[in-house]
Order: structure tokens, then C-alpha cells, then sequence
């Protein structure tokens, strides 16, 4: 019968234990590359939103600056009036966009969370295995 104490047995418990490490940190890999790519795909939404946003103020400041001349020419409210809305509102529409794009691009938006959780579960659970 071996004792519980027995020596001979640290090699291939210390093996183990740094095959199960290896392990975990190979899973943890994976998850902070999975996280990655999915936050960079959440970025890459958002500089398409803010994409979309800048075209649109182009749009918009190409109407508001036909309003003002139409405005100016005709000497009336009607043609000039109505395009400065349509230029105010499409204003209106890419400051959307673009509040929604900045929202994507934030640090804590794109912060693996999972990883960083389960890494720092991982190191409780070393340090109480080290406390035995």
C-alpha cells in the first residue's frame, strides 16, 4: 500500500498539473481570440456607421448650401426652406450614426470580458490550490 505521503508520486502529479495548465491556457487563448474577433467585428460596425454619418453630412451640407443659394436667388421660403429642412434632417440623421459608431469604438466595448473573468477565476482557483 503507498503512503500518501510517498514522494515518488510529486514527478507525475507536477506533470499533470502543468499538462492541465497547459491545457487551460490553450482554452484561454481560444476564448480571448474568439472574444477578439468578434469585438473587432463590433468595430468594424462602428467605423462603417460613422462611414455612413460622414457621407450623409456631405449629403446634408450639399443641401443646406443649395437652400441657401435657392434661398438667396428666388427671395421666397418655399424651394429654400424646404431643401435647409431635408439638409437639417439629414443632419440629424448622421449625428445618429455617428453617436452609434462612437458607442462601438469605446474601450469598454471592445475589452474581452470573458477572458479577463475566467483568467482571474483561473488565478483564485491557483492560488487556493497553492494554499492546501
Amino acid at each position: 500500500m503507498r503512503d500518501a505521503n510517498d514522494l515518488r508520486m510529486a514527478p507525475g502529479l507536477l506533470a499533470g498539473a502543468l499538462k492541465h495548465l497547459s491545457r487551460l491556457l490553450q482554452a484561454e487563448v481560444r476564448l480571448a481570440k474568439a472574444e477578439l474577433s468578434r469585438n473587432l467585428t463590433r468595430a468594424g460596425m462602428g467605423l462603417a456607421c460613422i462611414g455612413v454619418a460622414l457621407i450623409l453630412l456631405m449629403i446634408a451640407l450639399n443641401l443646406m448650401a443649395t437652400a441657401l443659394v435657392a434661398h438667396i436667388a428666388a427671395n421666397g421660403v418655399s424651394v429654400g426652406m424646404a431643401s435647409l429642412l431635408v439638409g437639417l434632417g439629414l443632419t440629424l440623421v448622421a449625428a445618429c450614426f455617428a453617436i452609434v459608431g462612437r458607442s462601438r469604438l469605446t474601450t469598454t466595448a471592445l475589452t474581452p470580458e470573458k477572458t479577463m473573468q475566467n483568467l482571474q477565476r483561473d488565478i483564485e482557483a491557483m492560488k487556493e490550490a497553492t494554499h492546501v
